[in-house]
Parts: C-alpha cells; sequence; structure tokens
C-alpha cells in the first residue's frame, strides 16, 4: 500500500478514536459493514473513493487536495 494512503487511513483511525466510535457504529453511519472497514484499518485493502468518501462524511471530516511542491 502507497505510504501516501497508509497515511489517510491512520488520520481515519485518529478520528474515528477521537469521536469515540467503533468500528461498527462507523461503518453504520457510513452505511458500510464493519468488515469493510476493518480490512481498511488494517491496510489490507486500498479503499475505493466512493467508500473513502462515505468514510469521511460519516467522520464528519474534509478530504482536503492540495498541491505538492516539486
Amino acid at each position: 500500500m502507497p505510504e501516501d494512503c497508509a497515511f489517510i487511513i491512520d488520520l481515519l483511525i485518529e478520528q474515528r478514536h477521537s469521536k469515540g466510535m467503533t468500528q461498527q457504529e462507523l461503518a453504520h453511519a457510513a452505511c458500510l459493514t464493519q468488515s469493510v472497514i476493518a480490512r481498511l484499518e488494517s491496510k489490507k485493502t486500498m479503499p475505493q473513493l466512493d467508500t473513502l468518501l462515505k468514510i469521511v462524511n460519516a467522520l464528519g471530516c474534509d478530504l482536503t487536495i492540495t498541491s505538492s511542491p516539486h
């Protein structure tokens, strides 16, 4: 898994923990299954964009794209 993707997943895990949510609660809020959240958080699978957006929205976060200096 690319390092940037793993970093995003780590941030989502931190957000879930800071909100005191279980994987099951996040899954319910995002209209996903708990196993999808577990696979994502264990970094066993690369998230689809629609899955990522559902999770971000359920956590009340923003997904921001910025340009990186080259």
